[in-house]
């Protein structure tokens, strides 16, 4: 049966190729983006069929309004995607006060506020999906990221309560975990905090020195197209699988990360029975 989707950050990355995917297949798109004009080409192949509008996802009025317009004017929206978000590198203390007020209100906030406005809409109509692209960094960490995981992990945290929350309504949710992919996250999507000397031989450093085209790139084994057909496909299910886990490293880093804190908290378990009243 043909969906509607409603999708942000659709000009690039994953949300362009899920659109491109959705639209092909004949489902409906209603896509927001900052620059809605770089979609003129799906709109000229597809009609009526791409809805558009243009959405700065950190205006949580707007994106309310935008919401609402969406859901009236199509009648009704299958699955929300909450997409849009970027990378902000460097060491906590390199970063400005305003690129982290940007970096939580982008990858965080939004998705929160996203999910609010959507909610009413999804429960009225008697059920839906939500499809939150998180990362692999929400479950891992790494050096001169800090600020981007805080929102990784805070995002999965708030969808393992609301996901509970919202079964009972019929809306499912689905936390998709990319590995590192071929997209423009690393580079051209990429936000840099101002250096420190003090940073330049460590982490910090060497992940400025990847992303200026000094040293080699980060190995990219997700094939972005892929990854948006196995998050359609997830779409399809009849129940929503709560995590997906893409990407051969996204795999092996969580599968390490897991073993690796489950095996420091077994080594505790005496210590944590210890001090129970």
């Amino acid at each position: 049966m043909t969906q509607t989707w409603f999708i942000t950050g659709t000009s690039s990355g994953f949300g362009r190729h899920l659109t491109e995917q959705l639209l092909a297949r004949g489902d409906r798109v209603a896509a927001t983006a900052r620059r809605p004009e770089s979609l003129d080409d799906l709109a000229a192949r597809y009609g009526e069929r791409l809805w558009r509008s243009r959405l700065d996802v950190t205006d949580t009025s707007t994106m309310r309004q935008v919401v609402d317009r969406a859901f009236a004017e199509l009648g009704r929206i299958d699955v929300v995607v909450s997409n849009a978000g970027y990378g902000l590198f460097g060491a906590a203390e390199e970063l400005t006060d305003e690129q982290i007020d940007r970096q939580i209100a982008t990858n965080l906030t939004a998705s929160i506020q996203l999910a609010r406005a959507a909610t009413p809409h999804l429960r009225r109509q008697g059920g839906g999906r939500y499809i939150q692209i998180a990362s692999i960094g929400g479950q891992v960490a790494f050096p001169a990221m800090s600020l981007y995981h805080a929102t990784k992990w805070g995002i999965e945290g708030f969808w393992e309560s609301a996901a509970a929350e919202l079964a009972p309504f019929g809306i499912g949710v689905t936390v998709v975990e990319p590995g590192v992919s071929r997209t423009n996250f690393g580079a051209g999507g990429a936000v840099l905090g101002a250096p420190l000397p003090e940073y330049a031989d460590g982490p910090s450093g060497q992940l400025r020195r990847v992303l200026s085209g000094e040293l080699p790139p980060l190995p990219a084994p997700g094939d972005p197209a892929k990854i948006a057909a196995a998050i359609i496909a997830s779409a399809d299910q009849a129940e929503a699988p709560f995590r997906l886990t893409l990407g051969s490293d996204a795999y092996a880093l969580a599968t390490a990360a897991l073993r690796d804190r489950l095996e420091a908290l077994e080594a505790g378990r005496s210590l944590a029975h210890s001090t129970d009243h």
